[in-house]
């Protein structure tokens, strides 16, 4: 067997960067309980576990716990990491149970969820943490047979001796955990996978499916009380003053406060977090006995808000944005060759701005969390990104040491980036520390939608030069609400393809809190460049894939390393779709657009087949192509990119959030328009296989659907849309 070899000391293996586990599905299969030959889950409770290390626990039985360290919001990597131990520590999945860990920083590190990172930077220390165990059950058995461990090997949770005799893990953990860690660590090559690339059902289906306890809505404890918090009704105005006369006269209402001097004191004092724009002005929180009780108290207090000197409604937005393209102030994030001399010497040139809104998050899950402050600890548990930073925050915003501060992880009904910002565990910490109780602070759907951090509104100007029928130059404009977290923007395609390439970014300082949303900066950077080349192509009357192929032939051999894409990938995944997607030989009446995309370190390359009903335009299927590397768990990546390129699409054609003097415009699902289920296409997913480490797959197939859509729409109907949500291009309506 070919192997890798990777030094790892005892604190290394002790605490590995960012590790998130799980493990096999314990219970019965919903669909099949009734049949008799379904035999019962075990049940771990009865065993008697010891520990292994920091991450796993092996019982006398040979069933192994495996911690998961990481937030789990819906990405997958509860099931797929600890398939990465399992695999290298060489047992049975089916004896594989997870367990959700607590935030530790002394055994864990980096325990967070975003920018779909953590397959990525984990692919190695979670490998080696299963490899460094295995090795050191086979040293434990070695002894105990006075053999050389060389001669030893291990099959389905045994290691096995060169006279065939066999001893289980759970014989030898107690002895091996007293071993120390080996210096020299041998991974399987991958070609002697017997779990990675295995489809694997996510570990909570069934507790999901039949309503069990996992989210932090579900999280309960005896004596908790429950608050609903009222926040400023428009961004830019404070609390004047509020009647709570008629709430504290409700039956299930205990108290209405304030709260919100914790919180500005700490962001006024410019404590480095980067969740220091969350409004922190006073806030009124009503506590009560239960969830509907707070609403009815919330909904019975007289509220006056302070007006601030200006409002800002979507108008205002949209011109801010319009004078930044316009105006001269920019930050050039990259310049190679000579722009003005390529426009200067151009035959023509090609100019486009391309337009979208903010957007909400709308996790399923509004945002809630517990906490229980008392002299001895602050204990806080619920749905967070975010654990460290909001542990953090929470210790010096009430001046408590950091190590009384204690956080539970529960399972998140979505994230999308809105909890990478603990604004409610802050809340939740500074109500209870008010109030001296265990509290649930629940957010509403309209609290959500209304009091939140959005996608910012940005608009693009692109424009190209043309020479002899050759593009000579490219020049990205980007204006932005706040900042577009646009770090990466300047080393993605077709930086490196082009001699005359220049970035530059402007933003508008505005009080509406912005922040990521799922795959920042690209979720609509991708529809804006790949809409244009596809005009682009139209214009210099090339085929549009072989104009975006033939751009990847000038980036081979760059020595460019702030590049951050690979020319051949992206070939790989175009050649790929075009073959997969029947790419100029579909059926009479269906309409392709084309898209490629590199974002969170994977290539991707979509094909959208649109056909006309009733004169409008309705996808029907996209084909997806994606190099993400070694595929972990197959069944969960597919569902990534099925949710991604619906999330992408359904963004694209109907997400729209408007401002009026600093309110929001839409408050629930009946005025935000999302795509429903009759709506959505076949997602045909494929990936590249290679033998590369995995990267990221929660983001990258959200950005390039859009575009792919709007290219096809192009097709179908000839309307070029450049805004965003499609049905707001009077164009588009006008199809009818």
């Amino acid at each position: 067997m070919k192997t890798n070899s990777t030094t790892v000391d005892r604190r290394s293996f002790l605490k590995i960067s960012s590790l998130t586990t799980g493990g096999i599905l314990i219970g019965f299969n919903l669909f099949n309980a009734c049949k008799p030959e379904v035999k019962p889950p075990v049940d771990i409770s009865k065993l008697n576990f010891k520990d292994f290390n920091g991450f796993i626990k092996i019982a006398e039985n040979g069933m192994v716990t495996i911690f998961s360290p990481n937030p789990e919001i819906g990405q997958g990597v509860k099931t797929s990491m600890p398939m990465l131990i399992a695999e290298e520590l060489d047992v049975l999945w089916e004896n594989v149970h997870v367990q959700q860990a607590n935030l530790d920083v002394e055994k864990y590190q980096g325990q967070m969820a975003g920018g779909s990172q953590s397959i990525r930077r984990n692919w190695d220390p979670l490998r080696q943490t299963g490899a460094a165990a295995r090795q050191m059950l086979i040293n434990a058995a070695a002894a105990r047979w006075s053999v050389d461990a060389a001669t030893c090997s291990t099959k389905d949770g045994y290691v096995i001796n060169a006279n065939g005799d066999k001893l289980g893990y759970g014989e030898l953990v107690e002895d091996a955990a007293k071993l120390e860690v080996p210096k020299d660590v041998k991974v399987k090559d991958p070609k002697d996978f017997t779990i990675i690339g295995q489809e694997v059902r996510n570990v909570d289906i069934d507790k999901i499916t039949t309503g069990k306890p996992l989210f932090g809505l579900d999280y309960k404890v005896e004596g908790m009380v429950y608050a609903s918090v009222i926040r400023a009704s428009a961004f830019g105005q404070k609390l004047a003053s509020y009647d709570a006369t008629e709430a504290k006269a409700l039956s299930g209402v205990i108290d209405v406060i304030t709260i919100g001097d914790k919180m500005r004191h700490f962001f006024e004092n410019k404590h480095n977090s980067w969740t220091a724009q969350i409004n922190s002005n006073d806030k009124i929180v009503i506590i009560a006995k239960s969830t509907w009780d707070a609403i009815k108290g919330k909904n019975a207090v007289k509220v006056k808000w302070e007006e601030e000197s200006t409002l800002e409604s979507t108008e205002i937005h949209d011109q801010k944005l319009l004078n930044l393209l316009n105006g001269k102030e920019f930050n050039t994030m990259r310049s190679d060759g000579n722009i003005k001399k390529a426009f200067a010497e151009a035959d023509q040139v090609l100019e486009r701005t391309y337009e979208s809104p903010f957007l909400p998050h709308n996790c399923m899950e509004p945002m809630n969390f517990f906490a229980n402050v008392t002299p001895e600890k602050v204990h806080l548990a619920g749905p967070v990104q975010t654990p460290e930073e909001a542990a953090k925050v929470v210790s010096k915003m009430l001046d408590r040491p950091l190590e009384e501060v204690h956080v539970e992880m529960t399972r998140m009904g979505g994230g999308f980036g809105r909890r990478l910002y603990g604004d409610f565990v802050f809340e939740a910490a500074e109500i209870s520390n008010a109030i001296q109780k265990p509290v649930k602070m629940i957010s509403t759907r309209e609290d959500d939608m209304t009091t939140g951090v959005y996608r910012p509104a940005i608009k693009y100007r692109i424009a190209a030069s043309i020479k002899d029928g050759k593009l000579t130059g490219y020049h990205l404009k980007e204006a932005a609400i706040n900042g577009n977290m646009y770090g990466l923007i300047p080393n993605f395609f077709p930086a490196g393809a082009l001699e005359n390439y220049q970035v530059d970014v402007a933003n508008y300082k505005s009080n509406i809190t912005t922040g990521a949303w799922r795959a920042p900066y690209t979720n609509f950077l991708s529809f804006a460049e790949q809409s244009f080349f596809d005009e682009l192509a139209e214009v210099i009357g090339v085929d549009r894939v072989q104009l975006r192929l033939d751009l990847l032939q000038n980036v081979k051999g760059t020595t460019d390393e702030k590049i951050q894409y690979s020319a051949e990938r992206m070939e790989k995944v175009i050649h790929k779709v075009v073959e997969k997607s029947n790419w100029g030989h579909v059926p009479e009446g269906v309409y392709q657009g084309f898209s490629a995309y590199y974002c969170h370190n994977t290539h991707v390359a979509e094909v959208a087949d649109v056909v006309l009903e009733n004169g409008l335009p309705i996808v029907k299927k996209v084909t997806c192509v994606l190099d993400c590397g070694i595929v972990v768990n197959p069944l969960g990546a597919k569902n990534q990119v099925e949710g991604g390129v619906i999330d992408g699409i359904g963004h694209a054609m109907y997400g729209n959030f408007t401002f009026d003097k600093g309110k929001p415009s839409s408050v629930n699902f009946d005025t935000y328009r999302m795509m429903r289920m009759q709506e959505t296409p076949i997602v045909d997913t494929y990936f590249i296989e290679n033998n590369i480490a995995p990267t990221g797959l929660g983001e990258p197939a959200l950005p390039p659907a859009g575009a792919a859509v709007a290219n096809a729409i192009k097709a179908a109907t000839g309307v070029r849309l450049l805004k965003q949500p499609f049905v707001e291009n009077k164009e588009f309506f006008s199809l009818t």
